[in-house]
């Protein structure tokens, strides 16, 4: 099962020229079938860049996240912060083996009129 995640691109670039290793999700998908993220590069990009398969998902208190996924986060820890603010657990996607599309998809190519939110399945 596939996964449409929204992306912003300085974050969806860095895990396609491999310094991103973890993408970050305050709430992650009830599937647990899904095995393969397509990355949607949202504006000013809008467009569906490449694909990645699930290594696994970490689930942990904050602090710990960090500790663990610092090094290949892709963001600093002042951002992870932010983007973590009033939680007590925070999700993290390992990126797997990678695939860039050699020509960008629409996403009128997945019978999507419009990026979704967080995800969409696939």
């Amino acid at each position: 099962m596939k996964v449409l995640l929204s992306i912003k691109p300085e974050f969806a670039l860095k895990i396609f020229e491999g310094t991103k290793k973890y993408e970050f999700r305050k709430s992650i998908f009830k599937r647990n079938d899904v095995d393969t993220v397509v990355v949607y590069a949202s504006s000013p990009i809008q467009q569906v860049i490449g694909e990645f398969e699930i290594k696994s998902i970490l689930c942990k208190e904050v602090e710990l996240l960090w500790q663990i996924t610092q090094q290949f986060a892709g963001i600093n820890k002042d951002f992870y912060d932010e983007y973590f603010a009033n939680k007590e657990m925070a999700f993290a996607i390992q990126v797997g083996k990678i695939r860039k599309f050699p020509i960008p998809k629409q996403l009128s190519d997945y019978d999507m009129a419009y990026a979704p939110q967080s995800f969409a399945y696939l």
